[in-house]
């Protein structure tokens, strides 16, 4: 009879209580811990197109980050040195690709930008246009393009070089070209972006970043940007009254505010832009056969790499 009063009490009843109760807030508290680890890699890839079907690999220009195109994963789907990808712009695209962050693709020659179409390519399925100095000039279909895909919330990447730099010879620049883009479209002509490229050919320079410790670009999860590389480049003024958005990140050497900016960005509508006034620091020195290529991504006087995948993921996120 005592046994069957103890099992019948209360005490065990409550200390089985206090130990379900104890279990549970466990279980919540792993569950809670378990949620704020953050995963990793992005669970959606931020997705990035590098323009190829504007002449960026006319002449000496290698302006790629893989020869196989659209997917650079079809060259090789796990690279890890730049020479796994064949592109002047493979260290780039491989340093992005390893973080298993980023999606990339190439219009290839033959193509068009188009924004709000069915096409693989289209710039609906991106996060981030990337133009490496384009030489020949966009359509009106395609300025129409990009300057919308900017507005409705995509980055772009434009990267000049210097006036005269007109590598298929048939009359324009990579500076002419994207000037066209900013002041002759269907979208917002009025200095939208609040800057215009110096037609300029500025031999060299180490151009220097201004101080500002808040800025995700200069101080980002590639590093700290210090310094960039002028080999024949240009800069550009900037025009705050018309966007004051418009900052200038680097400048070239005696040169601060509205002029001399060598690396600026600026937004436009839900978008961001940013503008490299040289394709030298975003040349890994290898590429396809017959090309004459110069290691600017690595040069020991600048932080080049840091500045162009800062860039692009402030552009992408």
């Amino acid at each position: 009879m005592e046994e069957r009063r103890m099992l019948g009490s209360t005490k065990p009843r409550q200390g089985l209580t206090t130990a379900l109760t104890v279990l549970a807030l466990l279980a919540t508290g792993a569950a809670l811990q378990a949620a704020t680890v953050a995963p990793a890699h992005a669970a959606t890839p931020h997705r990035v197109l590098f323009d190829n079907a504007h002449a960026e690999t006319a002449g000496n220009a290698d302006w790629i980050v893989s020869a196989s195109q659209p997917d650079p994963l079809d060259e090789d789907a796990s690279p890890s040195s730049e020479t796994d990808w064949t592109g002047a712009l493979s260290s780039w695209g491989v340093a992005l690709q390893k973080t298993g962050d980023y999606s990339l693709d190439t219009l290839p020659s033959g193509s068009g930008l188009t924004y709000g179409g069915s096409a693989a390519t289209d710039l609906s399925n991106f996060d981030t246009l990337v133009l490496p100095e384009p030489n020949t000039l966009f359509t009106t279909a395609e300025k129409t393009a990009i300057m919308s895909f900017v507005k409705n919330g995509g980055g772009l990447f434009m990267i000049s070089d210097h006036t005269g730099a007109d590598r298929n010879n048939d009359g324009e620049d990579a500076v002419e070209v994207l000037n066209d883009l900013m002041s002759n479209n269907s979208v917002d002509s009025t200095d939208p972006f609040g800057f215009s490229i110096d037609s300029l050919s500025i031999s060299s320079g180490y151009p220097s970043a201004i101080s500002d410790s808040t800025d995700p670009v200069l101080h980002g999860s590639f590093g700290t940007v210090t310094k960039s590389l002028i080999a024949s480049g240009t800069t550009a003024t900037l025009k705050p009254g018309d966007n004051s958005a418009a900052k200038g990140l680097l400048y070239r050497s005696g040169y601060s505010g509205n002029t001399g900016a060598f690396f600026a960005t600026s937004t436009f509508g839900s978008g961001k832009v940013a503008f490299w006034g040289d394709s030298s620091p975003i040349d890994d020195g290898t590429g396809q056969s017959g090309n004459t290529l110069y290691d600017g991504w690595n040069d020991t006087g600048a932080t080049n790499a840091a500045l162009a995948l800062n860039a692009t993921e402030w552009l992408s996120s």
